[in-house]
């Protein structure tokens, strides 16, 4: 038993040799119950000798994440590199420890000539590429050692420390022929394209929505267009944005030559893109996918617009744009995440090529992530540099954005809501009781997806599902807490957007609106052409006679207008995809609106809407900001729950 006598310690005089043997011993020594005081830089091996990998220590010229960045191979003792001279002292030198840079250095001659023959086994060179999956571990070290730490050195170092902090970018004047006051954040971000463009990165401006990502790609375009006006830059983006675009480029940067790929027949579509085409060339993802001229010729700069139509790397769309080759890409969007990892693999596969591996390579990866959770942060780190991403919620970044209130409303049934409820539950049990559905077969997911379909109807008003034409307020309990909302902002002469899902619905909606309002307001959904919904934002911005509401189908103007005449938005109907949501909201909330808005999203108490809504509640809290939940992820969420789960979800609890 081991007791204290009062006496501090006993020093003990060694020599070198005896002292590599104690400190060897310490830990057996301490074991058996000896205290030893051991020196710091023993128990934190100060002493001992590493192999350390320099990536890129000094400056080179960068094209792309291809590019090779040389090695530089050196034996490390706490943090100092050794010569030569001190190598081959230590190999002459008896075991034990050793004098060397004020400092004591344990001599292990084994362990030495394993560190020399690993140093010949690095290459000279890597390429960025390789450096980043191996810091994120998706691909196996090129060092076979594993003893070798790599590391970037000084000028790398430096480099992505300023992809990643865009006010370290260095400033470059905003050219006079842009007829806008960018912000200090702009300016920051045009600086960043400029720094990632000239290394020929691939960059994703995953700025907010309502941040003016347009305008920051028209002054770095403008700039391109200064120094080298015969470029050719083509810009993808969806259909209903083309008015947008055009419009913006218009207002802000009035001398960049301009031409629109859209409106004609393919023949005259060949015709201009291989004689016609102008500096910036805009055209739709649907023109993008089959025009065979687009993919003939190298662009100087390819810019996809709601960069998240090519999320699905499997989609046909996808493919073809992928096709497209370019000295240098862009991507924009407000969502670079919207479902799963495979969403983000699909846009750096076209922005940085092979930086993520190929699709296997990280689907097994995204799987080991499941597994280990914390890996994402190194995902993340990985992709930082390449990632603009600024949110108007930090009111550093934009002090005079007014707040954004959300609440979710929780609507009672009616009467006759309950009963088709419930009486299309009951169906539906009935239907998966029966021999031939398979409990994860089609038959099964297309019951699933029918009733869901079915029920979100119901909750919506009982005449959508049934198809009668009546649309009594009082059958809905939507539409009876639709007009307690709209009343004072009619008393107000506010506006409000009211979104749904359902193309159908939005013309219903119209009807009831404008018998609450007294008048009749606007509608945007799939049949509205696109140059319609242009000409209708400018109307319902400049309120020159009061238009009261709009109401929009959540597929066909979730993004891209700006409308921020009205303060109140109200969904509806549920996507439940909370990135879909948050850009539908932010056609209101973004920079321009002088007024707070109000954010309602409708939820019927103890239906399907409520526990989904839930559900995804949950799910958004645990992957945070990283992966969101989608309209499919719902579905098959539901499809692969028991049969028993299933109704239990399903079953209206009032």
């Amino acid at each position: 038993e081991f007791t204290v006598s009062g006496e501090l310690m006993h020093p003990i005089r060694l020599n070198a040799k005896e002292a590599s043997v104690f400190l060897s011993s310490a830990d057996d020594l301490m074991k058996a119950g000896m205290v030893c005081r051991v020196p710091n830089w023993w128990k934190k091996k100060y002493s001992s000798v590493s192999l350390s990998v320099s990536m890129g220590s000094k400056k080179q010229s960068l094209f792309g994440v291809e590019t090779l960045v040389s090695l530089k191979p050196s034996l490390m003792v706490n943090g100092k590199p050794l010569t030569k001279a001190e190598i081959k002292k230590l190999l002459e030198a008896d075991e034990g420890l050793m004098l060397i840079k004020d400092g004591w250095v344990e001599v292990n001659h084994e362990k030495l000539k394993e560190l020399l023959a690993a140093m010949d086994e690095v290459s000279d060179e890597m390429t960025l590429a390789d450096l980043l999956r191996k810091e994120a571990g998706l691909q196996e070290e090129k060092v076979k050692s594993s003893k070798a730490e790599i590391g970037n050195g000084a000028w790398l170092a430096g480099l992505f420390a300023k992809m990643k902090s865009p006010k370290q970018a260095a400033a470059s004047a905003i050219p006079k022929s842009v007829h806008a006051k960018l912000r200090p954040y702009q300016k920051s971000g045009v600086n960043w394209l400029n720094m990632l463009g000239s290394y020929g990165f691939g960059a994703l401006l995953a700025d907010d929505m309502g941040l003016g990502k347009t305008l920051q790609v028209l002054t770095y375009l403008e700039g391109l267009r200064r120094k080298n006006p015969e470029a050719k830059i083509l810009l993808v983006v969806p259909a209903s944005l083309l008015g947008n675009w055009q419009a913006e480029a218009r207002k802000f940067v009035p001398e960049m030559p301009l031409s629109i790929l859209h409106g004609m027949s393919a023949e005259k579509l060949e015709k201009k893109i291989q004689e016609e085409s102008s500096f910036l060339n805009i055209t739709t993802y649907g023109i993008a996918s089959r025009m065979e001229s687009l993919k003939n010729q190298t662009w100087d700069l390819l810019i996809l617009d709601e960069a998240q139509a090519i999320k699905n790397p499997k989609t046909k769309q996808t493919r073809m744009i992928k096709l497209i080759p370019a000295h240098q890409k862009i991507a924009l969007t407000g969502t670079p995440v919207e479902n799963d990892l495979s969403n983000l693999w699909s846009i750096f596969d076209f922005l940085n090529s092979g930086l993520l591996g190929n699709q296997s390579q990280f689907s097994q990866y995204a799987k080991k992530l499941q597994e280990k959770p914390e890996g994402y942060g190194k995902l993340r780190n990985m992709i930082a540099p390449f990632i603009l991403r600024r949110l108007k919620t930090d009111q550093s970044i934009v002090p005079d954005l007014p707040s954004k209130i959300e609440q979710t409303d929780y609507i009672e049934l009616s009467a006759k809501q309950k009963a088709m409820y419930r009486k299309r539950v009951e169906e539906l049990e009935a239907a998966l009781e029966e021999e031939d559905v398979d409990d994860k077969g089609i038959k099964k997911k297309g019951l699933v997806l029918a009733a869901l379909t079915a029920l979100k109807q119901i909750c919506n008003h009982p005449d959508q599902y049934s198809g009668a034409e009546v649309f009594k307020p009082q059958d809905s309990g939507k539409y009876e807490f639709l007009k307690e909302i709209l009343e004072p902002i009619a008393e107000k002469r506010e506006c409000v957007l009211v979104f749904s899902q359902y193309a159908s619905m939005t013309e219903e909606l119209d009807d009831y609106l404008a018998e609450i309002f007294g008048r009749k307001g606007l509608v945007i959904n799939g049949s509205t052409p696109v140059k319609t919904r242009t000409e209708y934002a400018t109307r319902f911005n400049e309120q020159k006679t009061y238009i009261p509401y709009m109401v929009l189908s959540l597929k066909a103007a979730g993004t891209g207008l700006n409308l921020v005449a009205a303060n109140h938005v109200i969904h509806f109907d549920r996507w439940w995809n909370p990135a879909v949501e948050n850009q539908a909201t932010d056609r209101a909330f973004r920079i321009g609106q002088k007024k707070n808005v109000m954010v309602h999203k409708f939820v019927c108490k103890g239906t399907i809407e409520e526990k989904i809504d839930q559900l995804i509640f949950e799910k958004q809290l645990l992957a945070d900001s990283l992966i969101n939940t989608s309209e499919d992820g719902a579905e098959k969420m539901l499809s692969n729950m028991s049969n028993d789960e299933l109704i239990q979800l399903m079953r209206l609890d009032v």
